[in-house]
């Protein structure tokens, strides 16, 4: 892993969360984070919509720069953490209502549902995680068809979505840390 996956890993939740909270509280009295999208906060008509596209293109890229230093993950698992990360920053610059805004949002959230799922990190939640990335998504579908609930919906997933390559790297840190104690107490204990 190289050094900056943390630190982007890390950037990534912090430029959407601090993104839609930061435009949240630009707009008007009838914007609602429960009912409301995230891409509202971005579109045409939204007050300082410049905020949430900021937000946006930065998590797409902290995706994309994940991915290029994610070697443990493996290549397929890579290619499509970035592909969701280039679809988020394709998402930035369309904003609703463009027509291209709906479909890089598709390719963005499925593909950031599904690498973990092509992970090869040899850990039970991996593909654990793909699975409920995904029943996130199909609620987000079912709030698409008029549901009160679509802003939340985006944003559980879309959350979840962005922790996960830092849920990830966390894994892959300990898992290197670990070793390294086991080896200092051996050692310490020997002496002994």
């Amino acid at each position: 892993m190289r050094a900056w996956v943390p630190v982007s890993a890390t950037l990534a939740p912090a430029a959407l969360i601090g993104g839609w909270s930061v435009a949240a509280s630009r707009q008007a009295n009838g914007y609602s984070s429960a009912r409301d999208t995230i891409s509202a906060l971005a579109g045409q008509g939204a007050t300082d919509g410049y905020i949430m596209a900021s937000g946006l293109a930065m998590l797409g890229l902290c995706h994309v720069a994940t991915a290029a230093g994610f070697t443990e993950i493996g290549r397929t698992s890579r290619a499509v953490l970035a592909i969701g990360g280039v679809a988020t920053v394709v998402v930035a610059a369309l904003p609703q209502p463009n027509t291209g805004h709906v479909p890089a949002a598709t390719v963005g959230f499925l593909a950031l549902a599904v690498w973990p799922g092509a992970s090869r990190l040899r850990f039970r939640g991996a593909r654990a995680t793909a699975v409920i990335l995904l029943c996130l998504l199909a609620w987000l579908a079912l709030e698409l068809r008029g549901g009160s609930l679509l802003g939340l919906s985006e944003r559980v997933l879309a959350g979840a979505e962005a922790f996960t390559p830092l849920a990830f790297a966390a894994v892959v840190i300990g898992r290197r840390w670990r070793p390294r104690r086991r080896r200092g107490a051996d050692a310490a204990q020997s002496r002994s």
